[in-house]
C-alpha cells in the first residue's frame, strides 16, 4: 500500500492544492466570513467530497466504461455553478456575505459538482490503486488518505482567508473581482 500511495503522492499534492474550485470557495468563505461560517463551507466540501470520494471507490470499474458520457455532461454542470459562484462572489460586498452563500450547502453541492475532483479521483483510482491490484478495503484505505491531504489543503486556503481578512475587508472589491476571475478559469479550464 505504501509503494502505491508513494506512487500517487506527487500527483494528489499537487493537484489538491493548486487553485481550484473547492480551495478558492474556503478561501473566500473564512475570508469573508470567518472560521465560523467559512467553517460551515470548508464541512460542506468536506461532505461532499467524501460523497464523491465513496462514489468512485464503489462504481470505478463501471465508472471507467462510462466515464467519457459522464464527464461530459457533469462538465457543464459543473462549469455552470463554478460561472454562477464566481458572479456571485465577484458582485458580492462584505455586507452580502449571508448565511445562505456562507453555507454548509453551498459548499456540499460545490464539492458534488466539482468536475476536477471527479476527474481527479477517477485517475488516481483507475491510474495507480486499481492496477495495484487493490481490493475494496485498500481503496476505502486509499480514499481516507486522500481526504485527509484534501482537508489539510481545504484548512490551509482558509487559513490564507483568515490571515488576509482585514486586508480583504478594505479591499474587497478587487479581491472579489480577482476571485471572481480565477473561478471562471477554472470553468474554461474544465470546459477545454
Amino acid at each position: 500500500m505504501l509503494e502505491v500511495f508513494l506512487s500517487y503522492l506527487p500527483y494528489a499534492l499537487i493537484t489538491t492544492f493548486t487553485p481550484g474550485p473547492n480551495n478558492l470557495m474556503s478561501l473566500y468563505s473564512v475570508s469573508s466570513g470567518g472560521w465560523k461560517k467559512g467553517g460551515r463551507v470548508i464541512l460542506g466540501i468536506f461532505a461532499g467530497f467524501s460523497a464523491v470520494m465513496i462514489m468512485v471507490i464503489a462504481f470505478c470499474n463501471e465508472l471507467a466504461n462510462y466515464a467519457p458520457e459522464l464527464v461530459k455532461h457533469l462538465k457543464y454542470v459543473g462549469a455552470a455553478y463554478i460561472l454562477w459562484l464566481a458572479c456571485h462572489i465577484a458582485m458580492s460586498k462584505p455586507s452580502e456575505s449571508s448565511e445562505k452563500s456562507l453555507s454548509f450547502r453551498s459548499g456540499l453541492v460545490l464539492a458534488l459538482s466539482n468536475v476536477k475532483v471527479i476527474l481527479y479521483l477517477i485517475t488516481i483510482f483507475t491510474a495507480y490503486i486499481i492496477p495495484s491490484g487493490a481490493g475494496f478495503a485498500e481503496m476505502l484505505a486509499h480514499g481516507a488518505i486522500i481526504i485527509a491531504i484534501s482537508a489539510v489543503s481545504w484548512c490551509t486556503w482558509g487559513t490564507a482567508g483568515s490571515i488576509m481578512q482585514r486586508f480583504l475587508a478594505r479591499y474587497y472589491r478587487p479581491f472579489n473581482i480577482a476571485m471572481g476571475i480565477a473561478l471562471v478559469w477554472c470553468a474554461v479550464q474544465i470546459l477545454r
